[in-house]
């Protein structure tokens, strides 16, 4: 099994599509956010990671999203991922990510200990209106 994308989202819509397909809509696709409150602060972002499982592979994976600051871990998620061999499937993670300052982030995936994707993910000050 393979990530071929994972991003953080506000939204996501699954649609049926001709032929028995379905169709994934994601909106608010983001890799900062300002603050909602002042540091320190937790925020939990949504992120979606997309999988293929090829034909003749394992349909039963362990993804693994550890999120860290400067190489120092600072939440983790671990799951289990089921997609029948030759289609695709996502699992969303959601973390409570603790802030002490304004700063990014990586969220580091991987499957059955495999090639890892990073995705930042950096806070913002409060937006001052």
């Amino acid at each position: 099994m393979e990530i071929l994308a994972a991003l953080f989202f506000e939204g996501l819509d699954l649609q049926a599509a001709p032929g028995g397909a379905t169709r994934i809509d994601l909106t608010g696709i983001h890799f900062s956010l300002a603050s909602p409150s002042p540091v320190p602060t937790e925020v939990a972002p949504h992120l979606v990671v997309i999988v293929h499982c090829p034909e003749g592979a394992s349909g039963s994976a362990a993804l693994e999203v550890v999120f860290t600051r400067e190489g120092e871990q600072v939440a983790r998620n671990v799951q289990p991922v089921v997609v029948e061999p030759g289609r695709f499937g996502y699992r969303l993670v959601r973390a409570q990510v603790p802030f002490d300052d304004y700063g990014t982030i990586e969220a580091r995936c991987r499957i059955d200990q495999g090639p890892i994707t990073t995705v930042p993910f950096t806070l913002l000050p409060p937006a001052t209106d």
